[in-house]
């Protein structure tokens, strides 16, 4: 994240944010799982890296049968949840539970559940997160946050809360989209309730303040990259309107938690892949081929053996990056890569943001997907980025 000399502006911003990301960020993954899985196509020879974030999408690429996945992530909170979702399949009794801890995650017996079935089989490092207290929790054990509607807690989650306290200022209840039976109703509520929010005084001001918006997860290196030279609000809004009325509430988890803070009731409606009922066997047997890392990608590929991993999933982890950065970690990919290998990413903004930015003959290794990466693009149902990227390994390295 530091990009810049402490003592200038930039530097000031990227340490705040920095320090906001030492704690839990995500409790739901923002990065659509079933995209991922059509463009990494998996199969049973298949070794991941990926970032892990909340963990939801790791879990989740399990239902395409890989051989092994090494989730990483530079936040310890990250990777104590992705070790907790890992130990909880194992170890709890039925989906009914385990939907009950991370799809609902908002009843005490989350709790007893948690100090009888799965505290005693977590490594210490894990357990020591989840049974600390902290000030954000009043005291209370950080565990606790799933006996409260975990998806209100970190730093995205209490941003959510925040941009609904702020609609119901402008007398809006961001809850009543819910309602909506079809994308036309979806669309009538957007253009009457939520585009004017825009428009609002306070709102135009949050939008054009980088430091508002680090609740969003956009740290000062991507907010030039998302604005792309135009008016903040207006992007934002443009993204709004299609979390709002680009997919069916039928068939987009994304939208029920932005704008109900939870999953529709009774784990009924849309979830992501390893929530679903249907996939709790197949997520329950693979889930030991999952490691979670305390590191950087880069720093975990300069550990492995050449030609030694297939698939690499980055989030948006990029956007944050140095021209130095980005060549540090694309010489590991391709060093890692074996044939046919696939790396998948997002930008804030709309193109990728490789080239230019990487030596020519390293990018060369690499062919992009244009046609497919548009296509995804268009129907990731998170509607938070502007771009997904694939790009698929041309050719094998010379001796």
């Amino acid at each position: 994240m530091r990009r810049t000399r402490a003592l200038s502006l930039e530097g000031v911003l990227e340490r705040l944010f920095e320090r906001l990301f030492r704690g839990l960020v995500y409790t739901q993954i923002w990065e659509d799982p079933e995209i991922d899985l059509e463009a990494l196509a998996l199969g049973p020879q298949c070794r991941v890296v990926a970032i892990a974030s909340g963990g939801c999408n790791v879990l989740s690429y399990l239902t395409g049968d890989p051989a092994h996945i090494v989730a990483v992530d530079l936040s310890r909170a990250h990777v104590a949840l992705n070790r907790l979702k890992v130990v909880a399949a194992t170890r709890l009794p039925s989906w009914q539970a385990f939907y009950a801890f991370f799809g609902a995650a908002d009843d005490e017996a989350n709790l007893d559940a948690y100090d009888r079935l799965i505290a005693p089989h977590l490594d210490a490092q894990s357990r020591a997160y989840w049974e600390g207290r902290s000030l954000q929790q009043l005291g209370r054990r950080r565990i606790s946050i799933f006996a409260r509607n975990a998806y209100r807690h970190g730093v995205l989650g209490r941003f959510i809360g925040l941009a609904h306290a702020a609609a119901r200022l402008h007398g809006v209840d961001l809850r009543d989209l819910l309602n909506a039976r079809t994308l036309e109703d979806q669309r009538a509520f957007f253009e009457t309730m939520l585009a004017p929010l825009f428009d609002k005084p306070v709102v135009r001001w949050a939008t054009a303040n980088r430091l508002s918006l680090y609740g969003l997860g956009i740290p000062p290196a991507q907010y030039e990259a998302l604005a792309g030279g135009r008016d903040m609000g207006s992007v934002l809004r443009s993204r709004v309107e299609r979390l709002a009325c680009g997919f069916s509430l039928d068939d987009n988890y994304f939208a029920w938690q932005a704008f109900g803070r939870r999953y529709s009731a009774d784990g009924q409606g849309p979830l992501p892949p390893y929530l679903r009922r249907a996939q709790f066997d197949t997520i329950r047997a693979r889930v030991d081929r999952i490691e979670a890392l305390n590191r950087s990608v880069t720093e975990h590929l300069a550990a492995c053996p050449d030609a030694s991993c297939d698939r690499y999933v980055l989030l948006d982890a990029q956007d944050w990056m140095t021209d130095a950065q980005l060549e540090a970690l694309w010489t590991e990919i391709t060093r890692t890569a074996r044939a046919g290998a696939r790396v998948i990413f997002r930008t804030a903004a709309e193109p990728s943001l490789l080239p230019g930015r990487l030596d020519p003959a390293l990018l060369a290794r690499w062919r992009y997907d244009e046609e497919a990466s548009l296509a995804f693009t268009a129907r990731d149902r998170s509607a938070v980025y502007g771009g997904f990227h694939l790009y698929v390994l041309a050719g094998q390295a010379r001796g």
